[in-house]
């Protein structure tokens, strides 16, 4: 379809209201109206050439328009494109669901789709609460989760999230929780930044988890926490063994361990997925983001056998699972999925990715010398640049000032997209990112800043 540019801008101000999106300053400002992509590249509608620096929200694995993908797409669909899972099924989500409990840690085997990781997230929360239910503890009815945390923006996931910015507004939609500190922030307030990420901060602040489950465990539901970082707070990493020693207190006081691996699941974190780093099994993981390699809406809910055969009795005892979508399990998405794996084994990409890890650390120290930066976190292959106004107070830049989106738009007239986290600067590229894009990525991130 050939429409004038112009009216296509127009169009987008006047009709489209977009997510996190201040549409008056939207409207005032020139904004890219992305046409088509290829390898790690996204085309706008003049034909202008930007680096996707935020692998479309996290989300993109091996490039725009992968041939393997595209063809998994293509065969699908001249098949069939939809069909409901509500007492059917379809080829494709039986064998994705398969190949999902062959690679996710052992004590999860049985997959509930949804199409994005709130989604995935609420139903971990209503299946966790359900569980307990079914087996008669209906006082359990509390989870435990952390501030700074975010899963999403439905009612459920935002109850469990602790970012005041993002899940403020709402706070008398949502179900009360038991919040437990940042482990990130908690830390630097032990023990200083330097040490922040060592086994010695995570024994400082287990001990207070541990004193608190013991208090509450007898009605809580579960414990709720991002998989080794907190992401959407800036990319706040977990402390060495912190995730490990949750699971040890889960298994003393019979808690729930559900674990958010949307952002960190397939290959973000460096592992296919962040639980392997420690040997962690949670009882519960929500899955999400590079699901599909970044193709199309498709999230997935992992759980153990103990938990799905809770669910199980006859019709008339109603202790099945109320709770679907639409399009869960969609032959579409589930056949793009099936591909993503494939790409992951044909072209190594976790193999590939480790120097480019290590390219990022190596990089990400010539930060921490700037005069705006306040902080330099990583995660894999995830980071977090903060920008502050005053470097030796912390002193945070006024958030009408909008920091972290001038240094976007100076990237952006560079030839590369990011999407800042307030004044966070987020790095996370698709896998897929050549090792001299990387460097022209980081360099070209420096010298914005230090054009503030």
């Amino acid at each position: 379809m050939d429409i004038d540019k112009k009216l296509l801008e127009e169009w987008d101000k006047t009709y489209f209201w977009h997510p996190f999106t201040q549409m008056k300053v939207y409207q005032e400002e020139d904004n890219i109206i992305v046409e088509r992509g290829e390898g790690v590249y996204v085309y706008d509608i003049y034909g202008r050439k930007f680096l996707d620096g935020v692998a479309s929200l996290w989300c993109n694995v091996h490039g725009h328009n992968h041939p393997k993908l595209n063809q998994a797409l293509k065969e699908q669909v001249e098949k069939i494109a939809h069909f409901t899972t509500l007492g059917a099924s379809n080829v494709p989500a039986i064998l994705f669901a398969k190949r999902l409990v062959d690679i996710t840690p052992k004590r999860l085997t049985k997959v509930f789709y949804s199409e994005d990781g709130a989604e995935a997230m609420e139903i971990a929360i209503k299946i966790a609460y359900h569980y307990w239910h079914n087996k008669g503890e209906k006082q359990r009815n509390k989870f435990i989760t952390l501030s700074e945390a975010y899963h999403g923006d439905t009612i459920g996931s935002v109850s469990v999230g602790g970012i005041n910015i993002f899940h403020e507004k709402y706070r008398p939609l949502l179900f009360d929780v038991y919040k437990l500190p940042s482990p990130y922030l908690e830390a630097v307030k032990k023990v200083g930044r330097e040490k922040a990420l060592d086994y010695e901060a995570t024994k400082l602040l287990i001990e207070e988890v541990e004193e608190f489950v013991f208090k509450h465990h007898q009605d809580v539901a579960g414990i709720v926490l991002e998989a080794g970082v907190q992401g959407a707070a800036g990319i706040l990493p977990f402390p060495e063994g912190y995730l490990k020693e949750i699971r040890r207190i889960c298994d003393e006081y019979n808690v729930l361990m559900i674990v958010d691996e949307v952002a960190t699941g397939f290959g973000r974190s460096g592992y296919m997925f962040a639980c392997e780093k420690e040997g962690v099994e949670p009882d519960i993981m929500a899955l999400g983001k590079g699901i599909t390699g970044g193709y199309l809406p498709l999230a997935a809910t992992l759980v153990s056998d103990k938990i799905y055969n809770e669910f199980l009795g006859e019709f008339g005892e109603a202790k099945h699972f109320y709770h679907g979508h639409t399009y869960t399990g969609n032959p579409l998405a589930c056949s793009v999925a099936l591909a993503n794996l494939d790409v992951f084994e044909e072209e190594k990409t976790l193999e590939n990715l480790q120097p480019k890890i290590k390219l990022l650390t190596e990089k990400l120290k010539e930060f921490w010398d700037l005069e705006y930066v306040g902080d330099v976190r990583q995660y894999g292959f995830m980071a977090g640049i903060e920008l502050v106004k005053d470097k030796k107070t912390g002193e945070p830049f006024p958030y009408g000032e909008r920091t972290g989106f001038k240094v976007a738009k100076m990237m952006l007239e560079r030839g590369i997209w990011v999407r800042p986290l307030g004044d966070v600067m987020v790095v996370m590229p698709p896998l897929a990112i050549s090792l001299d894009e990387l460097e022209w990525y980081l360099n070209t991130l420096k010298g914005c800043i230090q054009q503030l």
